[in-house]
């Protein structure tokens, strides 16, 4: 397995944004299960993963199925009372760094309440406001 898949089994379910960062291209490109929007950058990637990871519970990593430089990581986990599945689809970089994240869940209820929770958190996270600035 890449070293960075093994590191991000480690890492992610912890919601340190900077052990996340670590493991992030700096053009890294982020697509949530919760709206069509992409985010871009180290920064606001890192600080979106570390909110997501203090929202999940339970959190685990049931199978991960890939090589190379693209991964698929099915996950399982809690949002509140609602039970969620879903898969993190990784591309690495030629330097093993993450290019591109994205993630696919169900069922729709727990990607509501996902959206929900993640509204919540960043609207009292100041940095949010620059990133959707740099987002539009």
């Amino acid at each position: 397995m890449h070293p960075t898949i093994t590191r991000m089994q480690e890492v992610v379910a912890k919601g340190d944004e900077a052990l996340i960062a670590e493991l992030l291209s700096e053009d890294v490109k982020f697509l949530p299960p919760t709206y069509w929007k992409t985010w871009t950058g180290r920064a606001p990637v890192a600080a979106v993963l570390g909110h997501v990871g203090q929202v999940f519970s339970d959190f685990r990593y049931r199978r991960i199925m890939g090589e190379g430089n693209d991964w698929a990581l099915e996950f399982q986990c809690k949002i509140g009372e609602f039970d969620a599945v879903g898969v993190d689809l990784i591309t690495l970089g030629d330097d093993g760094l993450i290019e591109v994240f994205e993630v696919v869940m169900r069922p729709y209820k727990s990607v509501g309440a996902l959206r929900d929770a993640m509204n919540a958190r960043v609207q009292t996270d100041a940095r949010f406001l620059k990133f959707r600035e740099a987002l539009s």
